[in-house]
This record gives C-alpha cells, sequence and structure tokens, in this order.
C-alpha cells in the first residue's frame, strides 16, 4: 500500500482539498447512510460555492464562525470552506444550552453564526446581542439559508485563495478550566497539517481507506483526527450521523478503519454480533479522548483478533503521542511520542529536567501540534508555558525505559465521561445556585460504560427537602445532558483537611464503588 506522500514543512489544509481534486477527483471523499455521496471534485466545487457565499456576506479571513449544527456532509464541506477561506471556525457542541452558548459567542466575538434552522428564532436574538453581526442556517439534511447561497454563488477558483502562513488561526476551540470560564484553544493551520500528515504516515492511511466516523464534528477527535487524516491522504469516510452499536457493526464491514472513545468500544463488546467476521475487513481501530480500560483492550482482541490503538490528545494540543502501527500495542498505554513531538515528564511546572523513567509527574509537550495559546487570555497563555516553550498539559504520567508513556491521572479534578470533557467547578456553580444547596462537590467515579460518571455530593441546609431527581432536573435546563451528574448523593458535611478544602480524593474512595454495585 502506498501511504500519503505529503511533507507538513510545506502544505497548508486548503492544499489537501485542491490536490485530491486535481488528482484523484472523481474518488469518493464522503458517503452518508442515507446514500448520499460526494466525490473530491464534488467536495471541491462545493465548498468553492460556500467561500463564495461566505465572502459575499463579508466573511472575510481571519474572521470567526460558530457553528452550532447537526452533524452532516454540508458540516464537513462547510469546515472545508472555512480552510479554503482562512475563516476561523468556532465548533460548539449541540447539547450546549442558551445560557452556555451565550458567553462562547460573547468571547469568540464571531462575524458569523450558523445555527440548525429550528433554533433561529431562539438563538438570532443571543447571538445579535452578543455582538455576532449575522445568523446563517444549516439542516442536516442540505436545509437551511446557507446552502441556498451557495447554491447561488459561482464557483471560486483557486488562484482567488488568499496565501496564509502557518501560524494563522484556522479554529478556536473551547476547553474548560477546573477554575474560571471556558477558554479559546488557538489552533493554527500548521497545527492541524503536522498532525494530521503525521497521523496519516503513522498510521499508514491511503487513498484506498475508508473511515467509519461516528463521532461528533465538534470534537477535535472527530473534525481534526479523523476528517483531517482522511483529506491529507485523500481517503474517504462513510459519516454516520450518530454513534449507535449496532449501526456500527453492521457498517464496518464497509470500512477499513475506526476511531472511538473508549465508551463506543464497551458497547460494541455488548453486541453478539460484533467477531471476527465482522471486522474481518478493518485493518485500524483507534480510541482516544479518555483512557482505555486494559480489560477493554483484551476483551477486543479475544472478540475479534483486533488489537486497539490507543493515542493520547488534548484539544491545546491535538494528538501528541500513539502506539505503533507496527509494534506492540501496550494496554493501559498511549503509546510513543509523534514524530516531531517532544515530551516530558517533571516534577511540576517549576523544575526542569525530566523524571526518571517510569516516574510519575506532569506532563509536558513541545511541536509543532501546540496551540499558539488561548483566546483573549494572555495571562493564562504565559502561565501554560515553560520558558523554553513547552505547554504544561496538567496531566500527570510517566514515560518507561522503552519510551512508551502512560497517563496516571489529572493533576486537577477533569472529568471525562464517555469521551467528553466535564469541568466541576461549571457543574458545582449550578448546584450551589440551587435553593437550599450549602455546598456541593463533583467528582468523577468508576464507570464501566462512560469510563467516569459525573457525580455529584451535596451538602443541604437544615430542612432542605431536595431529593435526587428534583437536583437533575434542574440541572439539565441549565447543562448540557454530558454534564449532568449520573447520581446525586446527600450529605451532612462534605469531608475536609485541615485548611478547610473539601477533600476530593477522600469522596472518590468513599463512593469508587458506586457504579459497579448500580
Amino acid at each position: 500500500m502506498r501511504v500519503a506522500n505529503i511533507n507538513p514543512s510545506r502544505t497548508d489544509p486548503a492544499d489537501w482539498v485542491e490536490q485530491a481534486a486535481a488528482h484523484h477527483g472523481d474518488r469518493r471523499f464522503l458517503v452518508t447512510t442515507a446514500g448520499l455521496e460526494l466525490s473530491y471534485r464534488a467536495l471541491h466545487e462545493q465548498s468553492g460555492r460556500l467561500v463564495a457565499a461566505l465572502a459575499g456576506l463579508g466573511v472575510a479571513a481571519g474572521d470567526r464562525i460558530a457553528l452550532q449544527v447537526d452533524k452532516s456532509a454540508d458540516t464537513v464541506v462547510l469546515y472545508v470552506a472555512c480552510l479554503r477561506l482562512g475563516a476561523v471556525l468556532v465548533p460548539l457542541n449541540t447539547a450546549y444550552t442558551a445560557a452556555e452558548l451565550e458567553y462562547f459567542l460573547t468571547d469568540a466575538g464571531p462575524r458569523l453564526s450558523v445555527v440548525r434552522p429550528t433554533d433561529r428564532t431562539l438563538l438570532e436574538p443571543l447571538a445579535l446581542r452578543s455582538g455576532c453581526a449575522m445568523v446563517e442556517t444549516l439542516g442536516a439534511t442540505g436545509e437551511g439559508t446557507l446552502p441556498e447561497l451557495a447554491r447561488r454563488a459561482p464557483v471560486v477558483a483557486d488562484s482567488a485563495r488568499p496565501a496564509l502562513p502557518a501560524e494563522a488561526l484556522a479554529a478556536l476551540i473551547y476547553t474548560s478550566g477546573t477554575t474560571g470560564r471556558s477558554k479559546g484553544a488557538m489552533l493554527t493551520r500548521g497545527n492541524l497539517a503536522s498532525n494530521a500528515v503525521a497521523l496519516a504516515q503513522l498510521w499508514r492511511f491511503t487513498r484506498e481507506d475508508v473511515l467509519l466516523h461516528a463521532l461528533p464534528l465538534f470534537h477535535v477527535h472527530g473534525l481534526f483526527v479523523a476528517v483531517n487524516a482522511v483529506l491529507a491522504a485523500g481517503a474517504s469516510l462513510v459519516l454516520l450521523p450518530r454513534f449507535d452499536a449496532a449501526e456500527v457493526v453492521r457498517r464496518l464491514a464497509t470500512a477499513t478503519v475506526y476511531m472511538g472513545v473508549p465508551t463506543h468500544y464497551t458497547r460494541l463488546l455488548q453486541q453478539p454480533e460484533l467477531g471476527t467476521a465482522t471486522t474481518a475487513g478493518v485493518r485500524l481501530f483507534v480510541s482516544g479522548s479518555a483512557p482505555l480500560l486494559a480489560d477493554t483492550h483484551r476483551e477486543f482482541a479475544q472478540r475479534t483478533g483486533h488489537v486497539i490503538l490507543e493515542r493520547y490528545g488534548m484539544t491545546e494540543t491535538l494528538m501528541n503521542t500513539s502506539n505503533p502501527y507496527d509494534g506492540p500495542r501496550l494496554p493501559g498505554s498511549v503509546g510513543l511520542p509523534l514524530p516531531g513531538v517532544e515530551l516530558r515528564v517533571t516534577a511540576g511546572t517549576g523544575e526542569r529536567g525530566a523524571a526518571r523513567a517510569g516516574k510519575v509527574g506532569m506532563l509536558e509537550v513541545r511541536g509543532a501540534n501546540v496551540f499558539a495559546g488561548y483566546w483573549n487570555d494572555a495571562r493564562k497563555s504565559r502561565e501554560s508555558f515553560t520558558t523554553d516553550g513547552f505547554f504544561v498539559t496538567g496531566d500527570l504520567g510517566s514515560i518507561d525505559a522503552a519510551g512508551y508513556v502512560y497517563i496516571a491521572g489529572r493533576a486537577r479534578d477533569l472529568v471525562i465521561s464517555g469521551g467528553y470533557n466535564v469541568y466541576p467547578k461549571e457543574v458545582e456553580a449550578e448546584l450551589d445556585a440551587l435553593p437550599g444547596v450549602i455546598e456541593s462537590a463533583v467528582v468523577g467515579l468508576p464507570h464501566p460504560d462512560l469510563g467516569e460518571g459525573v457525580t455529584a455530593v451535596v451538602s443541604c441546609a437544615p430542612g432542605a427537602t431536595l431529593v435526587e431527581a428534583q437536583v437533575v432536573a434542574a440541572l439539565q435546563q441549565r447543562l448540557a445532558g454530558y454534564k449532568v451528574p449520573k447520581r446525586v448523593l446527600f450529605v451532612a458535611e462534605l469531608p475536609r483537611n485541615a485548611m478547610g478544602k473539601v477533600q476530593k480524593a477522600v469522596l472518590r474512595q468513599s463512593y469508587d464503588a458506586l457504579y459497579r454495585l448500580a
């Protein structure tokens, strides 16, 4: 098989589409479960029309475009159009409530917001109030004002595309800290190109590959790992509207690569049809976004004969490490640093020098994959980098003598549930605002399906009559579904140390078996 031959130092993400259209335009780029097919030539034409439509709206290179729409072929085409125009994409989770969305729009300052047609009445006043100049719509089956503008627009010639440096912003992806508000990670065109090319080469992508895509498109994994690797190699993808375990098993016969999060694999293992016959044509299964349990790793290999390839990345750095395509894929390890990526373990942000092999410390990373900093937060950006240019990930881990990286935990209290990041402070703020709540603590506990289950421990005022269902219902009005606690536990008071700080480690230990007993 011929692996994609792209030099990351001389390429731009928009080049992939133009090269593919020129060299194998009739080859399929994308097919949906509804039967819609796009060739690379059609992708080039349709994204070019969108570029013209966006330019007609006054969107230029460097302008932000906020996107909160359903996953569809048109969403992918819009992403490609942003790459070709030089606009900065701000993808937002479709589960975000209006209260959450208002902050992102105010902070990002997009020139254009693109929403679902059914959401326009609700979100347009909010967007305009947040300073956004325009709102257009995009539906899951091609309906909406933006596709209509594109259909009437001319095709843009490649020569009209602005020449943009690798340092130009390509996307603004919001991530949260355990304190304060969400921060926009500024990803550059060079970040996207270098990481996609490294992964396409490392994972042996060719133009013959077919990726079964069941991930969301507002997430780094689904957009910048999956779609970009396909584009960089000139491969193709089957676009599922969402993850459905039974549907994935049925569709595996059409694919050569599958990318998922640990929750996908635990649910796939619950499908009796999963086995060597249904996975015979797949050459690579990838897992990321959260730790994969060693038991899941082993059971999947026993059932299918395939060893899942785990990798490690984050919003600010895209992918940092990967288990090898050829060579041992070790359960519990996220593999080796990618080519061009430097990764080290230190005792903390104030100490230099690599830790001894196998010693747990703070993971720090440097490379072309590392973001340009946080949007509108120069102080946090400075604090996140060492004086010699390494990004301090906030993750704890170790590197063994063979160079394999192991994630030991998180320095902060981040919870990863079903592949999504949940930041306790945000959930606690909503809990503490409820009448009758004195204080709350949110922790992640081992969960057999989600990896970690978001769990709230609440101390109530005397005489308060709050019950679990009531608290959950209240939070569902304020938070995306994946942030809402799976369980709410009530205690007389939260455990504290001598300094009065809540001891979350004690809570994790006390309720460690909560979901195993459920």
